[in-house]
């Protein structure tokens, strides 16, 4: 059903997984042990019924469809999927280096939004 969807919706759909998760992972520090799924998808629920534009254009049986549901469970996993894995960029790497290696702090971060989150973090603390 998802599939079925306008190229329009679907891209908006996957946007506001993607933005949901990110500040998701900001507010909890990308701290995987903090990491609730049950509390990503309140918040996610919450965005796409509240402030979401797109949700109304979806027809009520396709939003109340058992598949819809499944396929958009998919689509959240691959969404987060490709945000853990995007590599930071060569920018964000030099920048982050060299904040920490003026200022001898030891931040981990493994992919491009992680990296956004350390660098705002590093910036924060010592160059404000």
């Amino acid at each position: 059903m998802f599939k079925s969807l306008s190229p329009n919706l679907k891209s908006s759909i996957t946007r506001s997984i993607t933005q949901t998760f990110e500040q998701y992972m900001t507010e909890i520090e990308w701290n995987p042990d903090r990491y609730d799924m049950i509390e990503f998808m309140k918040r996610w629920s919450e965005y796409i019924t509240k402030k979401a534009l797109w949700y109304e254009k979806i027809p009520d049986d396709v939003k109340y469809s058992t598949q819809f549901h499944e396929d958009v469970a998919v689509r959240i996993n691959e969404v987060i999927q490709k945000v853990l894995s995007e590599p930071p960029s060569e920018d964000q790497i030099a920048t982050i280096e060299q904040i920490q290696e003026e200022h001898d702090t030891k931040f981990a971060y493994e992919c491009k939004a992680e990296a956004a989150f350390v660098e705002a973090e590093l910036k924060k603390r010592f160059q404000a």
